[in-house]
């Protein structure tokens, strides 16, 4: 094995151990807390590693980066589930529905109108299940963020459920990268519960105990278990 490659499995470990230690101190069970491997970045080599270790969900930020490495890797590999983080283009929709086994970023109603017409299609043409769907909610009302505003995330929620037909499972959020995430997390776990949703996916390799600690199901950890992110080219 590289260096490269043990650290990233020693990475992996040690995120695991941390995520066990936090949801101890709340109270709660490790197996409720999904980590979800950022690999975005990275390429087939780096990720291989990680999935040779056992581990088996992973998160991309860009669909096109995501088809140049993933179908050969869920072949070689069973039961991955990869998650899209990343803002979703509507041209990019049919892809990510047939690519992605969960889509983190529904966040604005052209995205909802279009994947509702995707997963239609996707459902009827194919034996697979449609993609889990979760909004993103801009909790610290950035301008230049995505994400649906927490005032009006119940509504949104509501249009895409009875509007557009989505099953939406849950919330996800970025918080402000020069504010304590902390009331951001404890925001996002709030408005989940009033919407009785299960899924609260957040935290990131800076603060994701924090999230733990305050009622997520999935953290996105990243560079805590890769590294630092290659340069681009």
């Amino acid at each position: 094995m590289t260096d490269s490659a043990t650290d990233a499995v020693g990475g992996l470990n040690d995120v695991l151990d941390r995520i066990a230690s936090a949801a101890k101190l709340a109270g709660r069970d490790s197996g409720e807390v999904t980590l979800v491997a950022v690999s975005k970045t990275f390429d087939a080599d780096a990720i291989r590693p990680v999935l040779e270790a056992g581990h088996r969900v992973f998160g991309e930020n860009r669909v096109q980066e995501a088809q140049g490495k993933w179908p050969g890797l869920k072949d070689e590999f069973g039961g991955v589930e990869l998650h899209l983080i990343g803002p979703l283009q509507s041209n990019k929709t049919k892809e990510a529905v047939a690519l992605f086994d969960v889509i983190e970023s529904v966040d604005r109603e052209k995205i909802a109108k279009t994947l509702a017409q995707e997963i239609d299609r996707f459902t009827s043409e194919t034996d697979k299940p449609a993609p889990r769907l979760l909004v993103q909610v801009n909790t610290g009302a950035e301008p230049q963020k995505a994400g649906v505003l927490p005032e009006e995330t119940k509504d949104f929620v509501t249009r895409c459920r009875e509007v557009h037909g989505l099953d939406i499972e849950g919330l996800m959020c970025i918080p402000p990268f020069d504010e304590p995430p902390g009331p951001h997390f404890a925001l996002l776990a709030k408005l989940a519960g009033e919407l009785d949703l299960k899924t609260i996916s957040m935290g990131m390799s800076g603060d994701f105990e924090d999230a733990v600690m305050l009622g997520a199901t999935h953290v996105r950890v990243g560079s805590a278990i890769f590294g630092a992110r290659p340069k681009p080219a």
